[in-house]
C-alpha cells in the first residue's frame, strides 16, 4: 500500500466536507443539459445505500448463526445476558440524559400564544398518513415480529428481530447435530460469512463517493437555513446526543472495559462517518463489524453475535431523541408534564426503542407511539422534520458507537486480553479465530 494513500475514514471526511460545501453551492436547481446535480446526488447516494441494504440478511443471518454455534450452548447464555444487559443499561442513561437536559433547557417553553410561535402545521391528514395510525397499542408487535411466521417474508420486509430470532434458533441447535453434520452446517455459514465481508470491502471502496453523495444531497435540499427556528431543540439533542457519545460511553470503555476509549474512536472511524452519512445502523452493519474485528481486535466469536443483535435492538442515540422530541412538543403546547407522564414517556421510548428499524426516520414512527400515548397530537411531529434529517445522521452515529462500546467491553470481559492493545490486531491477537 502507497504509504501516501489516505485512511479510509479522512477519505470519507473529507467527502463529507466537500459534500457540505458543494450542496450549499449547487442547491435543488443548479445541473448542466438538463440533468440537476440534486438528482445527480440522489442517484448516487441511493447507489451506494442500496449496496450496502443488500448486504444487510445474508450478513445478520451468516454471522448470528457463525456466532452462535460457534460459541456452544454452554456460553450462549452468558453472551446473550451480557449483551442484553448491556443494551439496557445505555439505552436507559441516554434516555435519562435526554430527559434530563430537556428539562433543564426547557427548548419548547416561549413567550407568547405556542400555536403563533411555532405555526402548528394545518395539514394533519398529511402527517398522519405519513407516520400511520399507531397508539401504545403497537408496542406488542414489537415482541410479536420476534417470532414471524415467515422467516423469508420477514427477512424481504426488513424486520431483523423475527430474523435474528430464527438465526440464533438455528445456531443452537447446529451445536446438537451429530459433530459430522455440525461441521457441514458450521463450515458453509462461515464461507457465507467470508464472502459477505468481502463483498463489504469491495463497496467500502466507493465509501466516499457515496457519502458524498448523500450528504450533498441532504444539505442541497435543506440548506442551513431550516434549523434557525428550532435551534434550541436542535442544540438541545446535539448538547445530549454529544454528552452520551463523549462522557458516558467513554466511562463505560474506561472503567468497565477497561480499554482507551481514544483508541476506540480511532478505531471506529470510518464506522462513525458511515453512519453519519447513511443514518442506517443497518446499513453501516457491515462497515461496523469490520472496523470492531479487524481495528479494534475483537473476535468473530464476539463481534458476530453482539453486533448484528445491537443494529437491531440497541438505539440509544434514537431512545434518547424520541424522549426529548416528545418533550419538546409537549413543552411547545404549553402542557406541564407530571413525573408519572415523564415516567411513561421514558418507559415508552425505551421499549419503542428497541423496535425501531435501522433506517431513516425510523424514529417518528417511535415518536408517533409515544405522543399517542401521551394524549398529543400528531401534527406536533410537524415542529421537528425540519431538522430530523440531520438529527437523524447524529443519533445513528450514537447508535452504532455505542453497539461497538457493547462489543469491546463485553469481548474484555470474556477474557479478550489484546482488544484495542494496538493499532492494527486484524488475524494477529490470540483468540481472533472464526471457529
Amino acid at each position: 500500500m502507497s504509504p501516501l494513500k489516505l485512511k479510509l475514514h479522512w477519505q470519507i471526511l473529507i467527502a463529507l466536507g466537500l459534500a457540505i460545501l458543494v450542496g450549499l453551492a449547487v442547491g435543488r436547481e443548479a445541473g448542466l443539459f438538463g440533468v440537476t446535480f440534486y438528482a445527480i446526488f440522489d442517484f448516487v447516494g441511493k447507489l451506494f445505500l442500496n449496496a450496502l441494504k443488500m448486504l444487510i440478511v445474508p450478513l445478520i443471518l451468516s454471522s448470528i448463526i457463525v456466532g452462535v454455534s460457534g460459541l456452544g450452548s454452554g456460553n450462549l447464555g452468558r453472551l446473550g445476558g451480557k449483551t442484553i444487559g448491556y443494551y439496557a443499561m445505555t439505552s436507559l442513561f441516554a434516555i435519562l440524559v435526554g430527559l434530563i437536559l430537556v428539562n433543564l433547557i426547557q427548548p419548547g417553553v416561549v413567550d407568547g400564544d405556542p400555536k403563533e410561535v411555532f405555526g402548528f402545521s394545518a395539514d394533519v391528514q398529511s402527517l398522519e398518513a405519513k407516520i400511520g395510525d399507531k397508539d401504545g397499542g403497537d408496542v406488542v408487535e414489537v415482541f410479536l415480529r420476534m417470532i414471524p411466521t415467515n422467516v423469508v417474508a420477514a427477512a424481504a420486509a426488513g424486520q431483523m428481530l423475527g430474523l435474528i430470532f430464527f438465526g440464533l434458533l438455528y445456531g443452537f441447535f447446529i451445536t446438537r447435530l451429530p459433530e459430522n453434520l455440525a461441521k457441514t452446517q458450521s463450515s458453509f455459514f462461515e464461507g457465507v460469512f467470508e464472502i459477505m465481508m468481502r463483498i463489504t470491502d469491495l463497496i467500502m471502496r466507493f465509501a466516499p463517493i457515496g457519502v458524498f453523495a448523500l450528504v450533498a444531497k441532504t444539505v442541497a435540499s435543506t440548506g442551513l437555513d431550516a434549523f434557525v427556528p428550532l435551534a434550541l431543540f436542535f442544540l438541545t439533542v446535539v448538547l445530549a446526543l454529544g454528552t452520551h457519545f463523549l462522557v458516558v460511553l467513554p466511562l463505560l470503555l474506561y472503567f468497565i472495559g477497561g480499554v482507551s476509549p481514544i483508541r476506540h474512536y480511532s478505531a471506529m472511524g470510518s464506522a462513525l462517518l458511515t453512519a453519519f452519512s447513511t443514518a442506517s445502523s443497518s446499513a453501516t452493519l457491515p462497515v461496523t463489524m469490520e472496523c470492531v474485528e479487524k481495528n479494534a481486535g475483537v473476535s468473530n466469536r464476539v463481534t458476530s453475535f453482539v453486533l448484528p443483535l445491537g443494529a437491531t435492538v440497541n438505539m440509544d442515540g434514537s431512545a434518547l431523541y424520541e424522549c426529548v422530541a416528545a418533550m419538546f412538543i409537549a413543552q411547545a403546547y404549553g402542557l406541564d408534564l407530571t413525573f408519572g407522564t415523564q415516567f411513561l414517556v421514558v418507559s415508552l421510548a425505551l421499549l419503542t426503542s428497541i423496535g425501531v428499524a435501522g433506517i431513516p426516520a425510523a424514529s417518528l414512527v417511535a415518536i408517533a407511539i409515544i405522543l399517542g400515548a401521551v394524549g398529543l397530537p400528531l401534527e406536533g411531529i410537524g415542529l421537528i422534520l425540519a431538522v430530523d434529517r440531520i438529527l437523524d445522521m447524529m443519533r445513528t452515529t450514537v447508535n452504532v458507537f455505542s453497539d461497538s462500546c457493547g462489543a469491546v467491553i463485553i469481548a474484555r470481559s470474556e477474557g479478550e486480553t489484546h482488544v484495542l492493545q494496538s493499532p492494527k490486531l486484524a488475524g494477529s491477537a490470540p483468540g481472533l479465530s472464526r471457529t
